[in-house]
């Protein structure tokens, strides 16, 4: 396995460790009514976007969902417009229009959260035929769940992509679950990363969960992708800790298959393997924690205390002209 440096392992740890916390946060927002809105909790999942943004540069670009908050901070969308955004407010990503679904900052290279399910690979694909075209090596991550893998535009994307050899990583977050779903009562394989055979591309399943694993699943398509050898079919096998939907019951799920799931959190176990290995001390990872914690306070005050968008903003960037008011 290739050696990962302390500063790349440190990276990692600084992004899960606001991701965990940002989830957190907007969790307790939501309880106590300070901000009012559908979330997609993906706490438990902050392993595979941490590990990828690590391994990518600022001119890379990623597709995502709207379970993708996490994504998009993991790629550097700024917590505090994220935050203006989900709240509403006129500063966010999308001046307060997009909401929770539609986080996007094409300057760090979230390009778009998408609401529709499997959109994102096919919206992939073009930036990556379109850096193609550009003669850049620049790679394109497609974030999907493995229910998007039953869609159509799975298919196309994977097909159209391996044809043109386009630098694409499709990652999917195989949480177990479609909605309330559990993956093999709605797919007839066993493991998505199968399908990538029937395109002529590498698939690989992986412990989404495990930071070595998925660092090395993800530099050696990321490596093939810069050198025009094509995409890659990543499962990063994981779970997500709160339901399809922040307040879902988690009927569906068997008995203690949560508790069990949780029991295994991959933060505190990434967290003492550092400390264990001799990667990191305590206090330099208490230090970070407390450092993303303030990140995360000032982008809540930051978000509360900016204004609502103006109702002038309703009929703004939908059409090419402006219409007459």
């Amino acid at each position: 396995m290739t050696q990962i440096s302390d500063d790349l392992l440190l990276s990692i740890f600084e992004k899960m460790a606001l991701l965990k916390q940002n989830d957190e946060k907007m969790r307790a927002s939501i309880s106590s009514g300070r901000l009012v809105m559908p979330y997609y909790s993906y706490r438990g999942q902050e392993v595979i976007p941490a590990t990828i943004s690590a391994l990518l540069r600022d001119d890379d670009t990623i597709c995502t969902i709207y379970r993708g908050t996490h994504d998009a901070l993991a790629k550097g969308c700024p917590v505090d417009r994220l935050w203006a955004e989900l709240g509403g407010r006129a500063t966010g990503t999308c001046k307060g229009k997009g909401g929770p679904m539609h986080i996007t900052h094409p300057e760090t290279g979230v390009m778009v959260t998408t609401g529709i399910v499997g959109s994102s690979m096919p919206i992939a694909n073009g930036l990556a035929w379109a850096a193609k075209l550009e003669g850049s090596d620049a790679v394109t991550v497609a974030y999907f769940g493995d229910g998007a893998s039953n869609i159509g535009a799975f298919h196309e994307s994977l097909n159209l992509a391996s044809l043109w050899k386009l630098p694409v990583l499709f990652v999917c977050s195989n949480n177990l679950y479609s909605e309330h779903t559990r993956f093999a009562a709605g797919t007839a394989i066993d493991s998505v990363a199968k399908s990538a055979a029937a395109y002529s591309m590498p698939g690989v399943r992986v412990d989404g969960n495990d930071v070595l694993a998925m660092h090395a699943a993800a530099a050696e398509a990321i490596d093939r992708a810069r050198a025009g050898e094509g995409p890659t079919l990543i499962e990063a096998m994981t779970f997500r800790f709160h339901g399809h939907v922040f307040g879902d019951d988690d009927a569906y799920m068997g008995e203690g298959e949560k508790a069990e799931r949780m029991a295994a959190d991959p933060y505190p176990r990434f967290r003492a393997w550092l400390i264990d290995e001799g990667h990191a001390s305590e206090d330099r990872l208490a230090a970070i924690e407390a450092e993303q914690a303030e990140r995360i306070e000032a982008a809540i005050r930051f978000a509360l205390d900016s204004e609502f968008p103006p109702a002038s903003e309703v009929l703004t960037d939908v059409y090419e002209q402006e219409m007459a008011r």
